[in-house]
């Protein structure tokens, strides 16, 4: 099978597709966070945050840092723009589909408001 999707897309795309990485993105977008904070406010464990954290991190999307005993997170340096090209371009695609599928409708309406030709 051909990839179309390059790497880091795959990889945005995955860490987007969890409601609480999206939280989390959220969240750090208002402040950075520990670990341990980002846990308790989603109510889950500190191993089930990490692991969060972890396909976050993998995608570009958030940067860790330890100071001491705290794991501090915060937004990762690399933005959406490539996602948002891709998401636009597919939007774009869906439209003209649409678009095309409504005329071939009209048409047919058209056609059955006409009746038989003769």
């Amino acid at each position: 099978m051909v990839q179309l999707i390059a790497p880091s897309l795959d990889l945005s795309f995955a860490a987007l597709s969890d409601q609480t990485r999206r939280g989390v993105l959220e969240q750090l977008g208002r402040a950075d966070a520990s670990i341990t904070s980002l846990a308790d406010r989603f109510h889950m464990t500190l191993t089930g945050m990490k692991k969060h954290i972890a396909v976050l991190e993998r995608a570009g999307l958030v940067v860790t840092e330890k100071v001491g005993r705290v794991r501090t997170c915060r937004l990762g340096r690399r933005s959406l723009e490539a996602e948002a090209q891709w998401i636009e371009a597919h939007r774009k695609l869906f439209e003209a589909r649409f678009d095309a599928l409504d005329r071939i409708i009209l048409e047919m309406k058209q056609e059955e408001e006409d009746g038989p030709a003769s």
